[in-house]
């Protein structure tokens, strides 16, 4: 199963199959390339499945696991690791692991030598789905996720679904967030999700992302939609990660960040309960949270929605309306304050 990016000469493949990593040889040739670094965490390299052959001379790049990989400090290690190793421009970054890994992994490419080819092996649901695909890297700040980065795609992503069967319920629950955020972008129902494989689920996100990637790859349009759920979400991690690196997923953020948004575009008069009902039973299929996490400060999430990349000194949220979705600027701080309260008291 192959969905392609289309970005002219620039396009590339998605390949979504179980043992879709024993390709990465015939990738990696495709590009040129003579030398490869493979990054990935430990975590990683102790699955029975990583047995990857790249076909060329590599070394294999150890990083953090999860979130502590994406910061400043460790873009310089990884990168003095490809200088050691004389890895060229024409040379490429293989990153095999979740989504912060294929952020970090392709952000590292982006910035070695000016730039160099990158392929990823997302082994996470959520890196399949959403994070491996679409050209977005970067690294975070202690003022916000991914406040550094860079558009670069890679050559080809490899979403080898033999590597789910490893994956642990809450890293499933991460990637069924972004399943959530692609279904109800689309107007999909809950009973059609219920009824969806895995394979189904998955090909749905990949084919949203990839046509929105190849209409807009810059984000200047119709791929901001993709940010649905994401600017509550985003401030839900930066502040989770400061009290507990294991308090919250991407995707447990993310479901939180669009259960808040559609009571956001109700309490602006946008949408109706029935709209609220339908998100909610979709989250819900999914068993997904919806709730603020306890002891969550309004006024804290209120200045990193602010500070959030995708605003322009205001606030600003993806929002679902009488027409669709649409991003919407100017919202004002108190109707996002009064919203929040209503998701504490659970309504």
């Amino acid at each position: 199963m192959r969905v392609r990016v289309d970005l002219g000469g620039r396009g590339y493949d998605v390949v979504v199959a179980g043992g879709a990593r024993h390709e990465l040889a015939a990738a990696i040739a495709a590009t040129g390339a003579r030398r490869a670094a493979i990054v990935t965490t430990p975590a990683i390299t102790a699955q029975p499945w990583f047995d990857l052959d790249p076909g060329v001379e590599h070394e294999v790049v150890v990083v953090p696991d999860g979130e502590a990989a994406k910061s400043l400090g460790v873009v310089e290690s990884v990168a003095e690791s490809l200088a050691r190793m004389a890895l060229s421009r024409r040379d490429v970054v293989v990153s095999v692991g979740g989504g912060a890994t294929t952020d970090l992994g392709g952000f590292v490419a982006a910035v070695y030598a000016r730039g160099v080819a990158a392929i990823h092996v997302p082994t996470s649901l959520v890196a399949q789905v959403d994070a491996a695909i679409g050209g977005k890297t970067g690294v975070d700040l202690a003022a916000g996720k991914n406040l550094v980065g860079a558009f670069h795609q890679p050559s080809m992503v490899l979403c080898d679904t033999e590597t789910l069967a490893t994956l642990p319920p809450r890293e499933w629950r991460s990637g069924w967030g972004e399943v959530a955020k692609c279904w109800l972008l689309q107007g999909l129902r809950a009973d059609a999700l219920a009824g969806a494989t895995l394979e189904e689920r998955t090909l749905n996100a990949v084919r949203l992302k990839a046509d929105l990637v190849a209409r807009d790859e810059r984000e200047g349009g119709p791929r901001a939609l993709l940010n649905y759920g994401h600017t509550l979400g985003h401030a839900l991690e930066a502040l989770a990660l400061a009290r507990d690196p294991d308090e919250l997923r991407h995707g447990e953020a993310v479901a939180i960040g669009l259960a808040y948004a559609v009571r956001l575009a109700r309490r602006l008069g946008r949408v109706d309960d029935d709209v609220v009902d339908d998100t909610d039973a979709v989250l819900a299929t999914l068993d997904l949270p919806t709730a603020l996490p306890a002891g969550m400060d309004g006024d804290e999430l209120l200045t990193f929605m602010a500070r959030d990349k995708k605003a322009t000194h205001d606030l600003t949220f993806v929002l679902p309306g009488a027409d669709g979705f649409e991003t919407v600027h100017d919202v004002p701080a108190t109707a996002v304050i009064a919203t929040l309260g209503e998701m504490t008291s659970g309504r």
